[in-house]
């Protein structure tokens, strides 16, 4: 059975996007910062098409897992708005990825796998839709924060992979503004301790 996951990265401050986030700026003002972890991975080189290279180690091991365990993808209209414009023609999902949106439109077909469809009929049938198609594997709500904070709301999501950067982006879309609902997360322990040093 499939477990149903977010896994994003987010600022201290609580925000996966900066401010004026839109196409032509996704992420929003700022907001590519809280990836840059990733960015230097060699999974994420590899699987973005952006040649050899890259960093293994612990980090580049979490993007891998993340990437391997994933059958199906879900993201708002607002997410895939942003992408349409940026994505390469080889789209980085390299699954089905079920865009749940109020304004219908014919599947969109990308090389390598990825194929986008349209659900205008609400995250539970996006939900059905992406556990079918993911067969064994899990399904990823890759975000935008509206779409997550839907699922957490409606009680839908299995896991929740915070990626904490030691960012702080002061404005923009933060991700768990407005979470309803009764909403428990369990860790390894009682607590996540996180130490930073401040950058002069």
């Amino acid at each position: 059975m499939s477990t149903v996951f977010v896994s994003m990265s987010m600022s201290l401050d609580g925000y996966i996007a900066g401010p004026n986030a839109r196409p032509g700026n996704p992420l929003g003002d700022g907001g590519e910062r809280i990836h840059t972890w990733m960015y230097e991975t060699a999974t994420f080189r590899e699987r973005l098409r952006f040649g050899t290279g890259g960093e293994t180690g612990p980090d580049d091991d979490i993007v891998r897992h993340t990437f391997d365990r994933i059958g199906a993808n879900i993201m708002g209209r607002r997410m895939f708005d942003e992408g349409e414009v940026a994505w390469p023609e080889e789209a980085p999902f390299g699954t089905p990825v079920f865009v749940v949106t109020n304004h219908a439109r014919e599947p969109w077909v990308r090389k390598g796998g990825t194929t986008f469809f349209f659900v205008t009929d609400g995250i539970e049938s996006a939900l059905a839709q992406a556990k079918a198609a993911a067969g064994d594997k899990d399904v990823r709500i890759s975000g935008g924060a509206d779409v997550v904070r839907q699922y957490l709301s409606a009680g839908l999501v299995d896991e929740l992979d915070i990626d904490l950067a030691p960012v702080l982006l002061g404005a923009g879309n933060r991700l768990f503004e407005g979470v309803t609902g009764d909403v428990r997360l369990r860790t390894e322990g009682r607590v996540a301790h996180l130490k930073y040093r401040v950058a002069k």
